[in-house]
C-alpha cells in the first residue's frame, strides 16, 4: 500500500526547533488558521472549501425511500468521504485507508449523532415515505487538517442545500419541482464544528490547524466539536502523548472561540451567495407565493 512520504529528519528537526520558540513555517500564530476560502456552485447543496493548500468539495442530494423500521418518523442522513490519488498518492481508489476510516468516524459523531440536521424534519408519511439525505465529500487537494475542512464543507453545504417541496394526499406524495413550487431549506437545529490541534513537547504546546507537515511531526492530536453557543459536542484524543487536563480545557477554550469564527465566516458566505441569487428582488417574490 502506498504510504504518504516523510519528512527528513532535518526537516522534522527544524519544524520542531522552530514550534519550540512559537513559530511556524507559513508565519502564522500557533492558535490561527489558514486563509480559509468558501464558495458554492451553480446548484444548492455545493460547497468548496480551500483551507490553505487543503481543498474539499461537499455534495447534497436527496431521494426518496422508506426509513428504518424502528425509525418510523426519522429521515436518513448519511455521510460518505471519498479519497482519491488526486489528493495524495497515499490514497488508493477502492480501497479505504485508516485516514478515511477515521475521517468518517469523527464527522459522523460530530455531524450525524449530534443531531445538527433535524432528520424528524425529512419524514413524510410515517413508516412509508422520507427523504434519504447524502452528503459527499470530495477530497481533492491534502496539506493537512482534512477533518476541518470537510466539516465547513458538510456544514455550508447542509444550510446551503434546498429541498424539493411536496404535497401529501392521502399515501401519495407530491414532489415539486422548482417551477412549480420554490425548494426550502432543511431543518438544522445546530451548527458543530471541527476544532483539530496538533500536540507537541510532550503535549504541553497546542498548535491548531496543523499542516501535513505538523500532522507528521506532532506527538498526538485533539479534536474538539462544538458550536457557537459554547456547547460541547465530540472530544476525541487520537492517540499520541498523554494530555493534563489543564491542556485539555485550554484546547476547549481555543475551540469555543474558532467554533464561532468559523461559523460567522459560513454564515457570510451564505449570505454573499444569496444576494448573487437574488436578482431584482425575485427570492422574495418567490418565497411569498411560497407562503403556507
Amino acid at each position: 500500500m502506498p504510504r504518504e512520504a516523510e519528512p527528513s529528519n532535518n526537516e522534522r528537526a527544524f519544524i520542531i526547533e522552530a514550534l519550540q520558540e512559537d513559530i511556524r513555517l507559513d508565519g502564522r500564530a500557533l492558535d490561527s488558521f489558514r486563509d480559509i476560502q468558501l464558495s458554492f456552485g451553480d446548484e444548492y447543496g455545493v460547497a468548496d472549501v480551500r483551507l490553505g493548500k487543503t481543498r474539499v468539495l461537499a455534495r447534497i442530494s436527496a431521494s426518496l425511500t422508506a426509513p428504518f423500521p424502528d425509525r418510523k418518523f426519522d429521515g436518513i442522513f448519511t455521510i460518505t468521504t471519498e479519497l482519491s490519488p488526486m489528493a495524495s498518492p497515499a490514497f488508493e481508489v477502492g480501497r479505504q485507508t485508516e485516514t478515511e476510516t477515521l475521517l468518517s468516524r469523527l464527522l459522523e459523531v460530530a455531524l450525524r449523532r449530534s443531531s445538527a440536521l433535524s432528520t424528524e424534519s425529512l419524514c413524510l408519511l410515517a413508516g412509508s415515505k422520507v427523504w434519504s439525505l447524502t452528503a459527499t465529500c470530495h477530497i481533492l487537494s491534502h496539506d493537512g487538517n482534512l477533518l476541518d475542512s470537510c466539516c465547513i464543507a458538510i456544514l455550508a453545504a447542509l444550510q446551503h442545500y434546498r429541498i424539493p417541496d411536496t404535497t401529501v394526499r392521502g399515501e401519495e406524495v407530491v414532489v415539486h419541482s422548482v417551477a412549480e413550487r420554490n425548494p426550502v431549506p432543511l431543518g438544522m437545529l445546530h451548527h458543530p464544528l471541527c476544532v483539530t490541534m496538533a500536540l507537541f513537547e510532550g503535549g504541553e504546546k497546542v498548535v491548531v490547524d496543523p499542516t501535513l507537515r505538523e500532522q507528521q511531526c506532532c506527538e498526538g492530536e485533539v479534536v474538539v466539536t462544538a458550536n457557537k453557543h459554547g456547547e460541547i459536542c465530540q472530544i476525541a484524543k487520537l492517540g499520541g502523548v498523554p494530555s493534563d487536563a489543564l491542556v485539555l480545557l485550554k484546547c476547549v477554550d481555543v475551540a469555543l472561540a474558532k467554533a464561532k469564527e468559523l461559523d460567522a465566516l459560513i454564515a457570510k458566505a451564505l449570505e454573499r451567495d444569496a444576494a448573487k441569487r437574488d436578482i431584482g428582488g425575485l427570492m422574495a417574490e418567490l418565497s411569498a407565493e411560497n407562503a403556507r
